[in-house]
């Protein structure tokens, strides 16, 4: 059977550049999501708008997403607690919400890539940089980034659509990510998607 150039429409089917949302379908129920909801939900507001921005440049979205340890559970299941629910991460939910184009990914542990198909769909796509937001940088984002890292894949991190709990701390985990991780940091309307990303990689 002949490979479809587009899988969904508005999705390609390849793509040099790849968009991750780290765990923005997240219902903020969790011991000190008080402290972290504060700097998520305006930084989700610049994620949403970066979002579009890569819709618009046919860049696929990729969830990647925590279980929280429900194992009978699934992505849908995940989006309709967060915004049924009445939780604290609900106006977040509905504004990043997937469209039906949209890939996910689900993991266990912090890093987007432990035990996750995420390296298969990253090569089915022919992707080569990864543009990197969500919650939280110290954690999951950072443990992403480090085994994209390994991967030789080119990072892009947006200083402005990623966060953790203590925004110094947020701050030198951007800086060392920027410094070992060889990650472009620049804020996300600084940004230029182009051919110059999709041809770099570590060597």
């Amino acid at each position: 059977m002949k490979k479809s150039p587009d899988l969904h429409g508005n999705a390609p089917d390849t793509s040099p550049i790849v968009l991750l949302l780290i765990d923005v379908i997240n219902d903020f129920e969790f011991e000190g999501a008080e402290l972290l909801f504060p700097h998520a939900l305006p930084a989700s507001k610049q994620i949403a708008a970066l979002k579009q921005t890569c819709r618009r440049a046919r860049i696929p979205a990729i969830y990647v997403n925590d279980n929280f340890g429900k194992w009978r559970s699934d992505f849908r299941t995940l989006i309709s607690h967060c915004l049924d629910d009445d939780t604290r991460g609900r106006p977040i939910v509905e504004l990043l919400k997937p469209n039906d184009e949209d890939y996910f990914v689900l993991k266990p542990k912090q890093s987007g890539f432990y035990s996750t198909t995420l390296d298969i769909l990253l090569k089915h796509l022919g992707a080569g940089t990864l543009i990197v937001c969500g919650f939280s940088g110290d954690i999951c984002v950072l443990f992403t980034a480090m085994d994209a890292h390994l991967r030789d894949y080119h990072l892009i991190i947006p200083s402005d659509c990623v966060v953790s709990q203590d925004t110094a701390e947020n701050a030198a985990v951007l800086k060392y990510m920027q410094c070992v991780l060889e990650a472009d940091v620049r804020t996300s309307n600084e940004i230029v998607l182009s051919t110059d990303y999709a041809d770099s990689k570590h060597g």
